[in-house]
């Protein structure tokens, strides 16, 4: 990988070569590369005026839009580094965050401008707000859209594959963190994007440039390499991991990304998007997002107005359990490939678990990534068939590490048998046929009466019962078992289920200390807006 080739850089090849392809797409909104280069480099222009440059910190508070992904070409193209912000974050957190980050510049949607009113005056550094949309423009905030409007095009400049991205995680426990991405980690996290096409990641701009010859059939061969351009519709908030990586790896393979319009999952949207946009891949989170869906197919079905997703060649999940009964539900109707992938906020690659119309896969049993291997906590590699449990870790396009944390760098980023590892604190056994069972992450980890019980684990075992629609699991001070298995549930309609009974589903495939010693029914189990648990609401609400 050479030092010149970024994101930024690799797009504006993009954009040269592929110019009037689809780039962008939003409800009735399109761009092209050609018009998605221009506006960003207006925008970078912007940014420039306001002394924002190399190194300099721009937090996007804002939904899934054309905005999103234009700052985030515009920050990469002013060798800025973009910052994710949640959008359900309360102001003590984005107090915190804008403060952690040193956000020079935020660029916020007009629906959560308000949330800034009173954060300004405690933020020294920051030299520029932009506002996307709403009634009121927030005091001394720069209207996004006439500020572009009136830039002239930034001229290019050469850049690094050391330039960073940031990718903040709330994890389980404490403020959030901000991971570093540098750009050549993130092009080579989208590995699995060009080995589809049968291609090398991109080391130099021309290699950039013959990939989206390739791409879009321009090479002389007289067809797009695979099938084309990938169509990508992050369905998850671009803030969050999976959404913003894939997004990157199909940008720099010269595909396109869609984004919906609703600010919370609307199953009917999703669906008609895939069927209007041509949609080929589609991320999402595991049942949180599979289960709207197939209960939306269903009904559609059943009212004569089946959704054509005939275009839909892949579902990518990772952050949640995604189980075979559902994937089954979606195989039936998509004839398209169900990639369940392990990763976090600090690493892409851990391991997969890949699902077929003629090929299921067992729920939470996963294949290792090239990449990576299971370590005890003294740094030795679990054998396979043991039954000892060990940490997951990916080595290869990994981040620097956590941003003005260097203890917690050196807790997640280690070093094992001389090489460098990220290991974000997942267990996992290895079965004697190589694959590997989750188990889930240990920040979370119920310990009770001696034992540890994951709490992952008894979701799934719940989550097969046929009544139960999700499930949280978390501990409560017991004065008898130090700790007790507490699970949060909630029902699928018209359907419940007692206690005794879900109890004795759960021991069919658990031990008897992994079941849970009380059960609290919600009409909604609360999840984040990327799909993952909501640990700290479910503690609430077993303590209560």
């Amino acid at each position: 990988m050479t030092d010149e080739l970024n994101l930024a850089t690799a797009w504006e090849v993009v954009a040269d070569v592929v110019g009037d392809a689809a780039a962008v797409a939003h409800g009735d909104t399109s761009l092209t590369w050609s018009q998605f280069d221009d506006r960003a480099a207006r925008l970078a222009t912007v940014l420039a005026d306001a002394g924002i440059g190399h190194g300099d910190k721009v937090a996007h508070y804002l939904y899934n839009g054309p905005e999103y992904l234009e700052a985030t070409y515009a920050s990469f193209k002013r060798r800025a580094v973009p910052v994710n912000v949640n959008y359900r974050y309360t102001e003590a957190e984005l107090r915190y965050l804008f403060d952690n980050s040193d956000a020079a510049a935020i660029v916020v949607d007009g629906a959560l401008a308000p949330n800034l009113e009173h954060l300004r005056a405690e933020l020294p550094q920051l030299r520029l707000v932009l506002q996307v949309g709403g009634d009121e423009l927030l005091d001394g905030a720069v209207d996004y859209r006439e500020a572009v409007a009136a830039a002239e095009p930034a001229p290019r400049i050469a850049r690094s594959g050391e330039d960073l991205w940031f990718l903040y995680t709330g994890g389980t426990t404490g403020m959030p963190k901000g991971v570093m991405w540098p750009h050549r980690s993130l092009l080579g996290a989208g590995a699995p994007t060009f080995k589809g096409y049968g291609l090398e990641v991109p080391e130099t701009t021309d290699d950039v440039a013959a990939v989206a010859r390739r791409v879009h059939g321009l090479d002389g061969t007289g067809h797009g390499g695979g099938d084309g351009p990938i169509v990508l519709l992050p369905a998850a908030p671009l803030m969050h991991g999976t959404s913003a990586i894939s997004s990157w790896g199909v940008l720099s393979a010269a595909g396109s990304v869609v984004t919906l319009t609703s600010r919370s999952l609307d199953a009917a949207e999703l669906l008609s998007t895939v069927e209007r946009r041509g949609v080929t891949n589609l991320t999402i989170v595991g049942d949180a997002f599979a289960k709207p869906m197939v209960a939306e197919l269903r009904r559609a079905e059943e009212a004569g107005t089946p959704y054509d997703l005939s275009t839909l060649r892949l579902v990518i999940s990772s952050g949640v359990m995604w189980s075979q009964p559902v994937k089954d539900e979606l195989l039936a109707r998509a004839d398209v490939l169900c990639a369940d992938l392990l990763g976090s906020s600090e690493g892409v690659g851990f391991a997969n678990s890949v699902a077929k119309r003629d090929r299921p896969a067992p729920t939470a049993r996963f294949r290792l990534g090239p990449n990576a291997g299971v370590f005890t906590e003294d740094g030795r590699a679990v054998e396979a068939g043991s039954g000892e449990r060990g940490l997951l870790a990916v080595g290869g396009p990994i981040p620097l590490g956590y941003y003005k944390d260097p203890a917690k760098t050196d807790a997640t980023f280690r070093t094992f048998a001389g090489r460098r590892w990220s290991v974000p604190g997942d267990w996992a056994t290895v079965e004697a046929d190589g694959t590997i069972t989750l188990l889930g992450r240990g920040s979370v980890c119920i310990n009770t009466a001696g034992e540890k019980v994951f709490p992952e684990e008894v979701e799934e075992a719940l989550k097969t019962h046929p009544a139960v629609l999700d499930a949280n699991v978390v501990g409560v001070p017991d004065d008898r078992w130090g700790n007790a298995v507490c699970a949060v549930v909630s029902f699928e309609p018209d359907a419940s289920a007692s206690d005794e009974e879900l109890v004795a589903h759960c021991r069919t495939t658990l031990a008897g200390y992994k079941c849970p010693k009380r059960i609290v029914v919600v009409d909604r189990v609360v999840r984040g807006p990327n799909g993952k648990a909501d640990y700290r609401w479910a503690s609430s609400v077993a303590a209560g």
